[in-house]
C-alpha cells in the first residue's frame, strides 16, 4: 500500500466517524435533565450538531474540548506534525465562528463551555447554564 494509498484509507476512516456524546458533555446533560431540564442531545438537523439544543428557547450549548478547540490556556499541539496540527486547530477554531455567526444571525443564544469549566468549576458552570434558561424562559 502506497502512502498516498494509506492517507487515503485514514481520510476515509476518519470520515466514517460518528460524533459522539463526550465525558463532559454528558456530565452536563445529566445534571441539567436532573434539574428538570428537557432538550436534546447532538442535534444533527442543527448547524454544528450542538451537545445538547433546546429548539422552543433557540438555545444551544457547545461543549468545548481545550485541545481541538485551541484553548489559549490547555491546548498543547503535539510536538510531532506540527503544521498539520495547527491547520487542523485553525479550521476547527474557524467552523466555530462560522457556527456561532448562524446562530447570531438567525437569534438564537449560544453558550460555549470549555472543558476547563466543566472539570474546574462544574457547579457554576451548571448554574450559569440555568440562569441562562430562566431569563429565556422569562420567568
Amino acid at each position: 500500500m502506497s502512502d498516498d494509498d494509506k492517507k487515503e484509507f485514514r481520510r476515509e476512516t476518519m470520515k466514517s466517524v460518528k460524533t459522539e456524546t463526550t465525558t463532559l458533555a454528558l456530565k452536563v446533560a445529566k445534571e441539567l435533565w436532573r434539574k428538570g431540564i428537557r432538550f436534546r442531545r447532538n442535534v444533527e438537523d442543527l448547524p454544528g450538531t450542538p451537545d445538547i439544543a433546546i429548539k422552543k428557547l433557540k438555545l444551544v450549548i457547545f461543549v468545548d474540548s481545550c485541545f481541538w478547540h485551541g484553548c489559549k490556556l490547555h491546548c498543547k499541539i503535539p510536538s510531532t506534525n506540527k503544521e498539520f496540527w495547527h491547520s487542523k486547530i485553525e479550521r476547527n477554531r474557524k467552523i466555530v465562528e462560522e457556527t456561532n455567526d448562524y446562530y447570531i444571525n438567525n437569534g438564537w443564544t449560544i453558550l460555549r463551555i470549555w472543558e476547563h469549566d466543566i472539570r474546574n468549576n462544574f457547579d457554576e458552570t451548571i448554574n450559569s447554564i440555568m440562569t441562562t434558561i430562566k431569563e429565556l424562559k422569562g420567568a
